[in-house]
C-alpha cells in the first residue's frame, strides 16, 4: 500500500474521531430534552406531530411498554412497505411504468427494511417507482434507523438510572431523533451530494442514441413479465437491435444521504454507491465513507454525557477503534495480494488493471 494511501485512511480515522465529541454532545442535549438550538426552529413541529398522534411527552415507559411500541411501529411500518411495493403499477411517479413488485421480493424488502438490514435483493432502478423509492424505502431508512437509535438510548438510560422503574418515551426518542438529527444531517448531505453530481430529478430515464447499434437475443416474456419456455423447458429469445442506451436517473440524493447516515443498505441502483449517479467524485466518496460511521462514533461520546463520566464513553470509541483498524488492516492486506497477483499475471499494466485499482479504491 502506498503512503498515499495510508495518509488517506489516517486522515479518515482523524475526521471521524474528531466529529464524535461534537455530534454525540448534541446527540445528549436532544435526548435529555435539554435546548439543543434546532428546538427553537422545530419545536413547533415536534408538538404539533405529538398532539396529532395522541402523544403525552412527560409520560415515560418501562421497558416492556417501550419494546411493544417499537415492535407495533415497526410492524407497521413493514406492512406500509410491503403494501406500497405491491400497488406501485397504479400509483403516481412512476415514469417509466413499472408494474408490481412480486409477493416474495415486496416482503424480503419490507422486512429488511423495517429490520434496518436492507437487504437489497432487487435492482432499485428496474424495480422500484419514484414513490417506492421515496415514500417506502427512503422513509424506512428514517425511521428504521431512528428506532435503532432511539432503542441505544433506552438502553444507556437503563445504565444510567439503575434503580428507575421507566426508560424513557418510545415516541418521544422516535420523534426527537428523526426531527433533530437525521433530518438536518441528511439535508445537508444531500445539498452536498447533488453539488457533487449526485442525480436528485422527478424527471423520466434519459435516453442516449449508441455510435453502433448491437443485436442481442431478448427473453420472450408473458404479461406477468415471467420468461416465456419452449418445449424443451428452456426459455425463449428473440432477436432484437440496441440502438439507444436508457440512462436511470430519479431522486437519489436524497435517499443516498440518509442510506449512509443510517447505515443503511439500500440504494436508488442497484450496485448504490458504485454507481457514477450515487458517488461521482473522490470527495462524495470520502463523505459517504465518513457518513456511514459517523452517527455509531458519535453514540459513543453520547453514552459517556447520559451516564455522566465521559471517559466511558472514550473507552467505548477506542474499543470500536481498534476493532475497525484491525479488520481494516485485513482488508487492505486482502486487497494488496490481489493487485499484486494481478500484476504478477500481466507482463504490461492494462487499462483492465488500471480500472481493477480503481474499483479497490472505491471499496475501501
Amino acid at each position: 500500500m502506498t503512503a498515499n494511501g495510508v495518509a488517506q485512511l489516517l486522515f479518515y480515522l482523524i475526521v471521524l474521531v474528531a466529529l464524535a465529541k461534537p455530534l454525540g454532545a448534541f446527540m445528549a442535549r436532544v435526548y435529555e430534552g435539554r435546548p439543543c438550538g434546532l428546538d427553537g426552529v422545530l419545536g413547533w413541529l415536534e408538538r404539533l406531530i405529538y398532539r396529532l398522534a395522541g402523544v403525552r411527552p412527560g409520560d415515560e415507559m418501562g421497558w416492556k411498554t417501550y419494546a411493544v411500541a417499537m415492535l407495533l411501529f415497526n410492524a407497521a411500518g413493514m406492512l406500509l412497505v410491503y403494501t406500497l411495493q405491491r400497488v406501485q403499477g397504479g400509483l403516481p411517479l412512476n415514469p417509466q411504468g413499472f408494474g408490481a413488485v412480486s409477493p416474495d421480493s415486496s416482503f424480503n424488502t419490507a422486512a429488511s427494511f423495517a429490520t434496518n438490514t436492507n437487504w437489497q435483493g432487487y435492482g432499485g432502478e428496474s424495480t422500484m417507482s419514484y414513490l417506492t423509492q421515496m415514500l417506502g424505502l427512503t422513509v424506512q431508512n428514517f425511521v428504521s434507523a431512528a428506532t435503532g437509535m432511539a432503542v441505544v438510548v433506552a438502553l444507556i438510560r437503563g445504565f444510567a438510572r439503575r434503580t428507575a422503574q421507566t426508560i424513557g418515551n418510545f415516541w418521544v426518542d422516535l420523534t426527537r431523533t428523526t426531527l433533530y438529527i437525521l433530518l438536518p444531517l441528511s439535508l445537508i448531505f444531500a445539498i452536498v451530494l447533488v453539488s457533487q453530481g449526485v442525480v436528485q430529478t422527478f424527471g423520466p430515464y434519459a435516453k442516449a442514441a449508441v455510435v453502433q447499434p448491437t443485436q442481442y437475443d431478448e427473453p420472450v416474456t408473458d404479461k406477468d413479465g415471467k420468461p416465456v419456455l419452449d418445449e424443451k423447458g428452456q426459455p425463449k429469445t428473440k432477436k432484437s437491435t440496441l440502438a439507444e442506451q436508457v440512462i436511470a436517473v430519479g431522486p437519489a440524493a436524497s435517499q443516498i444521504a440518509i442510506k449512509q447516515l443510517g447505515t443503511n443498505g439500500g440504494g436508488f441502483f442497484n450496485v448504490n454507491s458504485s454507481h457514477p449517479f450515487e458517488n461521482p467524485t473522490p470527495l462524495s466518496n470520502f463523505l459517504e465513507l465518513l457518513a456511514i460511521l459517523l452517527i455509531p462514533a458519535a453514540l459513543c461520546y453520547t453514552f459517556g454525557v447520559m451516564v455522566r463520566d465521559t471517559r466511558q464513553g472514550w473507552v467505548l470509541l477506542a474499543a470500536m477503534t481498534v476493532i475497525f483498524v484491525g479488520m481494516l488492516a485485513t482488508v487492505v492486506s486482502e486487497i494488496t495480494g490481489m493487485l499484486r497477483s494481478q500484476n504478477c499475471r500481466r507482463p504490461h499494466r492494462s487499462n483492465s488493471s488500471v480500472n481493477d485499482r480503481r474499483v479497490m479504491i472505491s471499496f475501501l
